[in-house]
């Protein structure tokens, strides 16, 4: 979700506030298949997941952060009516009783299982002290079986840890994740390493990068929310970077996909972003992103952003980061490209 401290927060593979009305046009008849931005309002750290089962699958961060949701629609555009479920609400004491954040929803062996980042309830620095945990499915339905804990992500570092991700590169299950590492003058770094469950690693963890440049650290040194798209031979990980105001923006890795992942120096940062604010579109801090592919087969970037700029307090408790969604193009050398983000209203038909 954001940046540590301040509060931070994610991979798409092949795959107290209430929500505000879904825009009208959206809900217009013969309109139901227009994508309209935002697409969803008051959901950050969006993902949407589709299945082979035909249902695309959304959740996200609500204001509350007190619960995980899920909704599911035939269509991406129907994701904005859909009705949504609570999968599962924090605790009412321990280390699951505060901030929920970041849920991302995983098929992994047969079973649904989410992720997410929680901390302690109670005030005080503690209510910080976030670390990844999983929800799983005890049915094949995530959106009728009963969710209960699996467990907690432990890393080498007992510190900061969230936007935990996973998805499969040459028979292999890994998992990305943000975390505070002790040694780094950062809020989070970006670390890699793979599974033996969905909770176990298997080898000592990587740091793909830290947050050095100019555009990664204002206001908070951030790296975080990773997310993945395997396309024309090669691995393409957008992250998210800075504070989580009009300065938050998408970076993007970028490695050959015979490479060895695990070895940070196969991975190219991008030197500038790859998505920021739009002041001309009036669209403010694009990021904590995920990809999935629309009904026509196209590669689409979901992300959250603010319509307006200024914030009253905290950034966190600003519950208006919307979910939105657009197309991704490529260059001639198949590498993505993710235009400024689009401006409310409809998605221009391609």
């Amino acid at each position: 979700m954001s940046s540590a401290m301040h509060l931070s927060r994610r991979l798409f593979v092949a795959g107290g506030a209430a929500l505000a009305a879904a825009p009208a046009l959206a809900r217009r008849s013969g309109a139901a298949a227009t994508i309209v931005n935002p697409l969803v309002r008051q959901r950050a750290d969006a993902q949407v997941f589709r299945h082979t089962d035909g249902w695309y699958y959304l959740t996200g961060s609500v204001p509350e952060y007190d619960r995980l949701v899920l909704r599911r629609a035939r269509t991406i555009a129907g994701l904005t009516t859909a009705p949504e479920k609570v999968l599962w609400r924090h605790e009412k004491t321990g280390a699951l009783s505060g901030f929920l954040w970041a849920p991302e929803l995983h098929l992994i062996d047969g079973k649904w299982i989410m992720y997410f980042a929680a901390g302690p309830s109670g005030g005080g620095e503690d209510v910080f002290r976030i670390r990844t945990h999983a929800v799983v499915c005890d049915g094949p339905d995530p959106m009728t079986g009963t969710w209960t804990v699996l467990g907690q992500l432990r890393t080498p570092w007992d510190s900061f840890n969230l936007d935990s991700t996973v998805f499969v590169h040459r028979g292999t299950r890994y998992m990305a994740w943000a975390q505070r590492e002790e040694g780094f003058d950062t809020n989070s770094n970006l670390y890699l390493a793979p599974l033996t469950t969905p909770l176990t690693f298997a080898a000592k963890p990587a740091r793909l990068t830290v947050p050095t440049l100019p555009w990664e650290i204002r206001g908070f040194k951030v790296a975080e929310a990773p997310a993945l798209l395997a396309r024309n031979g090669r691995l393409f990980m957008t992250y998210s970077a800075s504070a989580t105001d009009a300065r938050y923006c998408l970076g993007m890795l970028t490695a050959r996909d015979d490479a060895d992942i695990m070895d940070p120096a196969v991975w190219a940062k991008s030197p500038e972003p790859v998505m920021k604010t739009s002041r001309e579109r009036k669209i403010f801090g694009p990021g904590h992103n995920s990809f999935t592919v629309d009904e026509r087969g196209r590669d689409m970037l979901v992300y959250h952003a603010r319509d307006y700029e200024k914030i009253v307090g905290d950034p966190l408790f600003d519950p208006n980061r919307h979910t939105r969604v657009q197309p991704i193009r490529y260059d001639a050398a198949g590498v993505p490209q993710f235009d400024p983000p689009l401006a409310n209203g409809p998605l221009p038909r391609a």
